[in-house]
This record gives C-alpha cells, structure tokens and sequence, in this order.
C-alpha cells in the first residue's frame, strides 16, 4: 500500500511539474487586425482600407531566429492564431517602406503575451504601409 503511495505522490508531482512553453497546443488565441494606410509623396495618409490577403507571422517564445506559423489576413483585414499556449510570442508583418533599399520593406514587430490558458489576446490594429 505505502507502494501505491509513493507511487500516486511521484505521478502528481510530474504532473505539476511540467509546464508547456510558448507554441502550439494550448486553447488561447491571438487576434489582430492590419489595416493599410495610402501614402502619397509627401508623406500625408491619403486613405485606410483594410489589409486582404496580407501575410502575418508569428515566433513563439524569443528563442527562435525564424517564425513558427503564419496565416493571411481575411477580407476584413482579421487574422488569427489558435490554440496556443500561455507564453510570449511575437507578431510581425512587412510594410513598404520609402527609405530603404529599392525592393526591400521594413518589418513591423508586435509582442503579446498570452497570461492563461483559455485568453484570447485582442491586438490593438496594426497599421502597414503603401506608398502610392
């Protein structure tokens, strides 16, 4: 019986022990809109529509060099990623950009961190840019 025990205490101990890291596997979500701003020469916003079939990528946790998942944003702009765990992660998008090199666009980076399992993270909207 004391077997039995020892047994039930080691097993309950594991069992609370481990804790699951940022990706893929829990019941939380990240969601987001991307909107696109119109940029004449001068610099003025022109108009805002929202971002169709717009790539978004997401890291999980700060230890990885390259995005874990990425998803398009719907017609209205929407994106967002499922069941994922409590953790940090990092949102980012491409947008056009003026000053860099011809060809090349800037990177919009968004961290988020998911508190609990079970949270849906609502991101503030994130804006890109078209120069026109």
């Amino acid at each position: 019986m004391n077997k039995l025990k020892l047994l039930i205490i080691a097993f309950i101990s594991i069992l609370f022990s481990c804790s699951k890291s940022a990706g893929v596997g829990g019941r939380s979500t990240i969601r987001g809109v991307v909107m696109v701003n119109n940029i004449n020469i001068l610099g003025n916003i022109v108009d805002t529509y929202q971002a169709q079939d717009e790539d978004v990528f997401i890291v999980y946790g700060n230890q990885n060099n390259t995005y874990d998942d990425d998803i398009s944003t719907s017609h209205d702009g929407s994106f967002e990623f499922n069941y994922l765990n409590p953790g940090d992660y990092e949102i980012f998008l491409y947008s056009e950009c003026i000053n860099c090199a011809q060809g090349q666009d800037s990177l919009i980076f968004k961290p988020v961190t998911i508190e609990n399992s079970n949270d849906i993270v609502e991101m503030d909207t994130i804006y890109i840019a078209n120069f026109i």
